[in-house]
């Protein structure tokens, strides 16, 4: 690639990278919209193989041998720079960008405004299956990275001033009124904000701009020398929070099982 690609990727910039051996585009979308319309030279990867659970936790992250084969079947190599998106808004396309960082695979971008964007604007689609040559990927996890966070360490920093939890679910599952775990509600201290909030309607799903963003995080309490904890039922709608915060320049964590592991353990503090 003769220019790294930024972290959030615009689809005219995408375009002239296409073809570049050592870029993988990967769509997150639904496989029946793959088929039907796709970036050319995408691949697919479907959302559920990226996360695992178990009972009645979800969103959690995989065995290294499950994400080893996962990642190279879709033909993942550690030179790729990978461009992730999908058909709504970037959730999916997120989740696996914060998987890669947890596996130390720095290389990524999200495509702003995803499909959306690319479809929407008359940018090249194609609708044959792109040829995949399956790699040897050895996916190593990081539990110590800096983007994870888990309920201990939630449970540790709840009146550390220096943490703040930005809670993506709707108002209702915020305040109780939706529960989707044994108990409703949310961690103590946290700050909702609907993660659709980040995207701009008017501009096929992107990434609002970062004054907008920054003001609308300032509102909430939220400040930039926090470390910001990113959850919502699973982490799949957070994933997206996370990916925005560290675009913005945030220390960005993200909760995997969020609220079905937190909501669901009864030794845990709730509000709401």
């Amino acid at each position: 690639m003769s220019q790294k690609l930024p972290l959030l990727v615009e689809p005219e910039q995408l375009q002239h990278h296409l073809g570049d051996p050592d870029l993988l585009v990967v769509d997150l979308s639904q496989m029946s919209v793959h088929t039907e319309i796709h970036i050319p030279g995408a691949v697919h990867l479907d959302y559920g193989s990226i996360v695992g659970g178990h009972r009645n936790t979800g969103g959690l992250l995989p065995d290294e041998g499950v994400l080893s084969g996962v990642l190279s079947n879709v033909g993942l190599k550690a030179e790729h720079h990978v461009v992730a998106y999908d058909d709504e808004g970037g959730g999916k396309a997120a989740r696996l960008l914060w998987t890669l960082e947890i596996l130390g695979h720095g290389r990524y971008s999200l495509l702003n405004g995803g499909l959306h964007a690319w479809a929407g604007e008359g940018f090249p689609l194609e609708r044959a299956p792109t040829p995949i040559e399956p790699s040897a990927y050895h996916a190593a996890l990081d539990r110590d990275s800096e983007a994870i966070a888990d309920a201990d360490y939630i449970l540790a920093h709840l009146d550390d001033p220096s943490v703040a939890l930005l809670d993506a679910r709707s108002p209702g599952e915020f305040d109780g009124s939706k529960k989707f775990a044994a108990r409703g509600g949310h961690i103590p201290g946290a700050v909702n904000m609907e993660w659709t909030e980040a995207m701009d309607q008017k501009r096929n799903l992107r990434l609002k701009e970062p004054s907008a963003s920054r003001s609308r995080l300032e509102k909430l309490g939220i400040r930039a020398e926090q470390t910001v904890v990113a959850y919502c039922q699973t982490h799949h709608r957070s994933a997206h929070t996370w990916f925005w915060l560290k675009w913005l320049g945030y220390r960005a964590k993200g909760y995997p099982g969020s609220w079905s592991d937190w909501g669901n353990r009864p030794e845990l503090p709730v509000e709401g």
